[in-house]
């Protein structure tokens, strides 16, 4: 048992966040853990449903980083998340300017436009309230909203029962001042099937922006940046300079696999000397040009630009919107690092050197207007022009870090929350838990930019569809938080009125300006937005439907009573762990497995996964178990919660936990019944242990999804043939769940919705 022991406490580290990883290294004991999940469960019997929802405030939430870890992760984000804001400067002036010579006064204006924009949105919206709104470390639009689902009944996610409620984590501790305003938002969510369907669709949407955001970036940044080269010679063509940015996305896309730790360590070199660059120069161009410049930091010039020629200046903010690209990647990045160390990086590095970058080409700009197609470069003195080439390059490919990493993070969250088909995903940090990689986004990811390179070629097309997928999540992002802020946060009304006015509406007028150019490339991400999100909600649609069939034809207690003690056939020796989607009762595929095999394997424990809307579930509040029917049956159920941050163990470990568990509980409801029982639990470990060495055979079903008879054409093509589709050509149940293939067995079942 010591060696059992030392097994679990090795492997443990596997199931728990970062923070709790950290805590129990100082030596907490795997035993009293279980004896703390145990004592929960003795309240009655195979009557988990209640305690299946009661979760702890996350520890991980309260716990404070030191100043060097900050610091660590601080230089760490720079190489993951700021590649993507940091290299709008390439393509933003060209963008606003497209096919025409701004004057003095256009470029003066459209740099006040550019400051108030990272001012008013990366910094101020982003960095300090929008941070604010992450789920325990967790960012991102699934994070925003599974932080609303802890706190009303609006979770349209599959396997949430309404006992789900109990969960420590979802209920509200709101503040007086405002609690009659947020009990009444809360129970219009709440009482409005529109309402929550609304809202799953406001985050399916935003999140398949953000993933079309991930397929642009790397695009738009590398075409960017390889640009330089007709410097060399002005004579390449644009053919050329797309197969050289595509062999540059090769080689970005295979090292994603080596993780975002280690990218991120390699790649903060580069851009901490791209941030200085840009800076440096811009300072500058500042001094060598026009100094003047500096008055754009006056808002009055943003009005005067959009009075001065109100057609032009609108179409123009489509190409400004790009000076905030990658905003949205800091905060769907936040579970890779930590808002500190964001915020951090962000206001002493980035946006100071942004500025100058921005200030430092309109004083270009304002002696040499006609150079606005090819401002990056043409502002970048010769004596450094090739160091700069190199660094661009360098910095384009890490911009598309931002982006990819935060698409890897938010798949993940989509998918242990029931909205994406199953995907392989391997967890490249032991210190950081939200540091993922998924080896078929990231082949998906990559052929989709090879498409889009080698169909336009161009970075003013491709910037067109880049700001609708910008603004687009922003916009979302926006809407969600503004409910947070009523409901959550209770924010004083004014202030609420305050955000939509300034920063509600400025997304709102970008988004105008963008949408302006759907048919010159603004469809794209549109198209690839809508595309995902048929994926997503066909998955969730049908998901939710089997687990309402799952329920409905569950199995009575009547009929598992009249089986006896050998539930009507031969117990073998053996464990068999039943795996299904019920919390209670027993599941139809169990009758099944009864009518199809002569044979059950003497101890029996009906298994369920529990996926809950919140980032991390505490390792010793992991496992429930209760007994199912008389003792002489052994059989047991046991739910496995996770939230959707926590790493699945393997399947050696699972046992080892599992077993372990058992036996705790079988203790621990001998002592509740009295002294008389302690050697019958004795007697029933060691019939548990002897049908562990037997084996462990792991039960599922495969199961057939169908459309019934009487559904709409509508409802069958999606049922028979689309899910069909999706579930034939990802990761099967028992590749998710890592069962090895010789200790599966599988009966088939149809599943009629």
């Amino acid at each position: 048992m010591e060696e059992v022991a030392e097994e679990v406490s090795v492997h443990i580290d596997d199931m728990v966040s970062t923070e709790e990883e950290e805590e129990r290294e100082d030596g907490g004991g795997v035993e009293e853990a279980q004896q703390q999940t145990v004592t929960k469960n003795l309240n009655g019997m195979d009557s988990l449903e209640m305690e299946a929802g009661k979760i702890s405030v996350m520890h991980g939430a309260s716990k404070v980083l030191s100043t060097a870890a900050v610091m660590q992760l601080a230089f760490q984000s720079i190489g993951v998340v700021y590649g993507d804001i940091g290299t709008s400067p390439l393509y933003v002036f060209a963008s606003t300017f497209s096919g025409r010579v701004p004057s003095k006064h256009d470029i003066v204006g459209a740099l006040s436009l550019i400051i108030y924009s990272l001012t008013l949105l990366p910094l101020i919206k982003y960095v300090f309230i929008v941070f604010r709104a992450n789920d325990s470390g967790e960012g991102g639009t699934f994070a925003m909203y599974s932080l609303i689902c802890r706190h009303a009944k609006v979770s349209a996610i599959p396997n949430q029962q309404a006992e789900d409620d109990e969960l420590s984590a979802c209920k509200a501790k709101l503040p007086n001042k405002n609690t009659k305003r947020a009990k009444k938002v809360i129970e219009a969510l709440e009482n409005s099937s529109w309402a929550k369907t609304i809202l799953l669709s406001l985050t399916l949407f935003g999140t398949c922006m953000v993933i079309g955001d991930g397929i642009l970036t790397p695009c738009i940044s590398v075409l960017s940046a390889v640009d330089g080269i007709q410097k060399m010679n002005a004579a390449l063509s644009k053919d050329v300079v797309a197969l050289v940015s595509m062999a540059v996305l090769v080689l970005l896309f295979s090292v994603q696999r080596f993780g975002t730790d280690k990218v991120g360590y390699t790649f903060a070199p580069a851009i901490l000397i791209w941030c200085l660059f840009i800076g440096i120069i811009g300072i500058s161009n500042l001094i060598r040009h026009d100094s003047t410049v500096v008055k754009a930091f006056n808002p009055i010039y943003i009005i005067s630009y959009l009075k001065r020629n109100p057609k032009e200046a609108w179409i123009s903010l489509g190409g400004v919107v790009l000076c905030i690209t990658g905003t949205e990647a800091m905060f769907a990045d936040l579970g890779h690092f930590s808002a500190r160390a964001i915020q951090v990086a962000f206001t002493g590095l980035v946006y100071p050197c942004l500025l100058c970058a921005y200030l430092g080409q309109a004083a270009y700009l304002s002696n040499f207007p006609d150079h606005v197609a090819d401002a990056f470069y043409k502002s970048t003195p010769e004596s450094v022009y090739w160091p700069m080439f190199v660094i661009a390059v360098l910095a384009s490919i890490i911009a598309s870090q931002a982006m990819i990493s935060a698409t890897f993070a938010i798949v993940k969250q989509s998918m242990a929350l029931g909205c994406f088909p199953r995907v392989r995903v391997v967890h490249t940090s032991h210190k950081h838990g939200g540091q993922v990689y998924i080896p078929e986004i990231n082949f998906l990811l990559m052929f989709a930019c090879f498409m889009v390179t080698a169909s336009f070629r161009e970075t003013s097309k491709i910037g067109n569809a880049y700001g609708i997928a910008v603004v687009s999540v922003m916009i979302i992002t926006s809407s969600l938080l503004i409910l947070i802020m009523l409901m959550i946060w209770q924010t004083s009304v004014v202030l609420i009125a305050m955000f939509v006015l300034v920063v509600f509406s400025f997304e709102l007028l970008y988004f105008s300006s963008v949408l302006y150019k759907f048919s010159e490339g603004g469809y794209l991400p549109l198209t690839l937005a809508a595309l995902l999100f048929f994926v997503m909600y066909v998955w969730h649609y049908v998901q939710s439907k089997r687990h309402a069939f799952e329920v409905e034809h569950k199995v009575s207690t009547e009929y598992l009573n009249g089986l006896g003690s050998n539930l009507g056939v031969a117990r073998v020796p053996g464990v068999g762990l039943l795996y299904t989607e019920l919390t209670q009762g027993i599941p139809a595929i169990f009758r099944h497995f009864l009518t199809n095999l002569p044979a059950v394997h003497s101890v029996l424990v009906f298994v369920s996964v529990k996926y809950f809307p919140v980032s991390n579930v505490p390792a010793e509040e992991r496992f429930l178990l209760r007994r199912v029917g008389p003792e002489d049956h052994r059989m047991y159920r046991c739910i496995v919660r996770y939230g959707y941050r926590d790493r699945r163990v393997g399947n050696e470990v699972f046992e080892c936990l599992l077993m372990g568990q058992l036996k705790s509980f079988i203790r621990a409801e001998a002592m509740e019944g009295g002294c008389g029982e302690e050697e019958d639990a004795e007697e029933e470990i060691r019939f548990l242990e002897r049908s562990c060495a037997a084996g462990v055979v792991y039960l599922l079903g495969h199961s057939e999804v169908r459309a019934s008879k009487n559904s709409n054409f509508m409802k069958k093509v999606v049922v028979d043939y689309v899910y069909d589709f999706l579930r034939r050509n990802f990761r099967q149940g028992f590749v998710d769940l890592q069962i090895p293939n010789e200790n599966l067995m599988q009966v088939g079942m149809n599943y009629t919705v």
